[in-house]
């Protein structure tokens, strides 16, 4: 699972999405998406404005993987994230994204 980590974290999201089923579910703080096309563009759009991944752990469960880290951005270098992926025939199939998204882009000051 760290493969596909790294991969859509360094920019490759093309590569990446060879890790993910046709029919992938995400569900993420403020949406929810459908389907490899879908989860591409929310990976790609998110991707670009990373400078850094911090430590991962991961934990294996039979069919279930959870990766926790630091993503790095412009906006904060401390804030968790987790996912937790199912895996069925070798691809992502569901993947459950927790993170706070006010610590990625927090509110314009007035």
């Amino acid at each position: 699972m760290q493969d596909y980590h790294r991969l859509w974290t360094s920019g490759n999201v093309d590569l990446a999405m060879s890790y993910v089923s046709d029919d992938i579910t995400c569900r993420s703080p403020g949406a929810d998406f459908q389907g490899k096309d879908a989860y591409r563009s929310f990976i790609a759009g998110f991707a670009p404005t990373l400078v850094g991944i911090g430590e991962i752990a991961e934990f294996v469960d039979g069919d279930r993987v959870a990766l926790f880290y630091y993503p790095q951005t412009a906006a904060t270098s401390t804030a968790p994230a987790a996912e937790l992926f199912t895996i069925t025939d070798g691809k992502i199939v569901e993947n459950i994204l927790i993170f706070d998204r006010l610590s990625y882009g927090p509110p314009k000051r007035i």
